[in-house]
């Protein structure tokens, strides 16, 4: 069985909690705290030396880091993953726009607004970045899904999961989604497909990292 090291507020970790849920894949559940530092501590370097959830236990002593490696692997190969070499593409593509485009800005706001206690005034200097170029990510979504029901076409794919973890959450780090209709739509299409879990929804940990 998996263990997912993962930190319930982080959107990174949401997207592989959800994919796991969906595809109704046993896993066990390890809480890790990273404003605690406990992505930090030797026995977790020794782990992922990166230092970085989500990480994916994947069989005694073999770890798999990075979300968006961790979401490929266990969606290859199943419905999530698209039908067609080049419905894989556009899933793929979306994935890369989502660490590149979205994690960056809204993720970033997202941890030092709401995650980091006084994030705000520590990083004032790049809160309009953030906003500036998180904006233009979610007018792009927005027009891509005022013409597809979903990332990579007609189909529900892991590359909405990917692009739903954080954009779901920007109305609660600044950003307003209230001109972009289609993409609020299309928000209530992933919410509403089988076996979604919201981001607050707590599976019994195997242990907290902290005891």
């Amino acid at each position: 069985m998996y263990t997912l090291y993962s930190m319930q507020r982080s959107g990174n970790c949401y997207k592989v909690r959800l994919a796991l849920a969906q595809l109704e894949i046993p896993h066990a559940l390890v809480e890790i705290d990273i404003l605690k530092g406990e992505t930090h501590t030797p026995d977790f370097l020794a782990k992922n030396p990166n230092g970085q959830i989500p990480l994916l236990e994947v069989e005694p002593g073999r770890y798999l880091a990075e979300s968006n490696a961790i979401l490929w692997y266990l969606v290859e190969g199943t419905h999530l993953a698209g039908e067609t070499p080049l419905e894989h593409a556009r899933v793929l593509q979306w994935m890369f726009f989502e660490q590149h485009a979205i994690v960056p800005n809204i993720g970033a706001a997202y941890f030092w607004l709401c995650l980091v206690k006084g994030g705000r005034e520590l990083q004032q200097h790049a809160l309009d970045d953030w906003m500036e170029e998180g904006q233009r990510s979610l007018n792009l979504l927005d027009k891509h899904f005022a013409r597809n029901r979903f990332a990579a076409g007609a189909n529900y794919s892991v590359a909405d999961i990917t692009l739903y973890s954080y954009t779901h959450l920007a109305e609660q780090c600044d950003f307003d989604l209230r001109p972009f209709a289609a993409l609020r739509e299309w928000h209530a299409r992933v919410a509403a497909e089988p076996l979604h879990v919201a981001m607050d929804h707590r599976a019994a940990p195997l242990r907290v990292a902290a005891e």
